[in-house]
């Protein structure tokens, strides 16, 4: 039932997109007609076209100056938007991290807090385990002396006995 309802509503989101870019193409196409008369190119002389171009120039740079002051004060803006967001992230104490809720039953919590009504000053050995060490003796086993050893288990004769034993 949900389906029917989610195409009709993408069909109408493609069809409002379709519109609102129409939209801007002739608003756009609008403001250039406005703020950019056409040229009249026909029938003028050498020095016209070149005033022309040096007026259209000067038109250029000072459309550069204006788009130059925006962009300068919209950074200053920014950068006093950052301070003062810090500022304030700063008197809030900065961003403290989502605390996870620990469950405890009624019995433990009641118990933590007679306890600690019971003992200001808790002993902490006395909750540690006990651990008992039981000391086995180990069986010492001589090595002997290495050189025999090896002096044995040399060449094939050495090798024979360890595939034997």
């Amino acid at each position: 039932s949900h389906v029917p309802l989610q195409q009709k509503l993408l069909k109408k989101a493609g069809v409002l997109l379709v519109q609102e870019q129409s939209n801007k193409v002739t608003e756009r196409e609008s403001t250039l007609s406005e703020r950019v008369p056409p040229l009249k190119l026909s029938g003028l002389s050498v020095q016209e076209l070149q005033e022309l171009c040096k007026e259209l120039h000067r038109k250029c740079d000072t459309v550069d100056e204006a788009r130059y002051d925006i962009e300068a004060k919209v950074l200053k803006n920014e950068k006093e938007l950052a301070d003062l967001n810090a500022k304030i992230n700063e008197l809030k104490g900065g961003k403290r991290p989502n605390l996870k809720r620990v469950k405890k039953s009624a019995d433990a919590m009641l118990g933590a807090l007679t306890e600690a009504k019971l003992s200001s000053k808790s002993d902490f050995k006395s909750n540690l385990k006990t651990v008992k060490k039981d000391k086995k003796e180990e069986e010492k086993v001589d090595p002997g002396d290495w050189r025999k050893n090896v002096e044995s288990m040399s060449g094939m004769e050495g090798r024979k006995k360890l595939f034997n034993s």
